[in-house]
């Protein structure tokens, strides 16, 4: 079992490096032309993206929790990770200790908050959950628009450029084999049970409460690494970006791409970054377009495009190498 684990692994980082080296070769290569910047700056968004709907998922689709508050866990990791590193950038720190710092920063804030706001919220359930979720990324929006140090609410400029697209690719790919195995493990398994029969699993002795604030906190801990790539690749930023409107989004994400789906929270993360790229020549009916790819999917597939499905690239190569084998035997039986 180790042996196919590792096996498994190895073909997952092969896939990886592939991925990673494609996209290098074209943005490398020029053969983009003068778009290069601009296709690479969707790619640096998506990155980030990701990582804030797989968080995400973690509440809606492996807790069964609706979150619509998780812009404000981002603003935290955002605005935490700012002020860190222009107090550190006159030091001479290198910049991808700068960016390494940042990403820790945002993460620890955004779920050392999470905790504060897990441990009364997650007692309630549902809407009320909904709404208390709503309440904390308004409090938090009006007090970076109040405290001198985020800009009293005018734009917090002249933060340092770190993210580069292959920085925040690999944190990226970091934060979201964390998560994977996160889920795959007993901590993961046990909120997957809370999220089936909630009565059944405090029944049986588990410490639900404990468990849905570590997810929670883990959730937002993520959110706030998210932030911190999102504050160093705008270099600027206001608290009104993340509104309750950048929360519902992110949540639409989720739930086109499946709740329980990591596969499909990266699709779907990748999609809106895509979106206005796509829709260029009529930017105006973006919206609306969306909005239809959301009812759409409502009607024909409620539990989103992939449901609970997962993307292996394991399970791929393995039933390849069962198709030659079967045509191999196939062969030898026709001599």
């Amino acid at each position: 079992m180790a042996k196919k684990k590792k096996l498994s692994y190895l073909i997952n980082l092969v896939g990886i490096l592939v991925v990673f080296f494609l996209l290098y070769t074209t943005f490398q290569s020029g053969v983009l032309g003068a778009r290069t910047t601009y296709i690479k700056g969707i790619c640096t968004t998506a990155c980030y993206t990701i990582i804030m709907v797989t968080s995400l998922n973690l509440l809606v689709g492996y807790m069964g929790e609706f979150s619509l508050g998780h812009a404000g866990f981002m603003s935290v990791g955002a605005y935490a990770s700012a002020i860190v590193t222009n107090a550190l950038a006159s030091y001479g720190v290198p910049d991808i200790a700068l960016f390494i710092i940042a990403l820790f920063v945002g993460g620890i804030a955004a779920a050392i908050t999470g905790v504060l706001v897990g441990i009364p919220a997650l007692r309630l359930r549902g809407d009320y959950l909904a709404i208390v979720t709503v309440a904390f990324a308004e409090i938090i929006r009006v007090a970076f628009c109040n405290f001198k140090i985020t800009g009293s609410g005018r734009t917090m400029s002249g933060i340092t450029k770190l993210s580069s697209f292959y920085w925040c690719f690999w944190a990226m790919v970091v934060c979201v084999v964390v998560m994977y195995m996160y889920i795959r493990s007993r901590f993961g398994r046990t909120v997957i049970a809370i999220r089936e029969d909630y009565i059944a699993a405090s029944a049986s002795g588990i410490n639900v409460t404990f468990y849905k604030v570590l997810n929670f906190t883990i959730s937002a801990f993520f959110a706030g690494i998210g932030g911190a790539m999102y504050a160093h690749y705008m270099t600027a930023m206001i608290p009104t970006n993340f509104n309750f409107s950048y929360s519902a989004e992110m949540l639409t994400e989720v739930i086109i791409g499946g709740t329980g789906s990591l596969t499909g929270s990266i699709i779907g993360a990748t999609f809106l970054s895509a979106l206005p790229e796509l829709m260029r020549s009529f930017a105006s009916y973006r919206m609306l377009a969306y909005s239809i790819v959301l009812v759409l999917v409502m009607i024909f597939k409620p539990g989103g495009i992939f449901g609970t499905w997962e993307f292996s690239l394991t399970r791929i190569v393995r039933r390849i190498r069962n198709l030659f084998s079967k045509n191999k035997k196939g062969g030898l039986a026709n001599e």
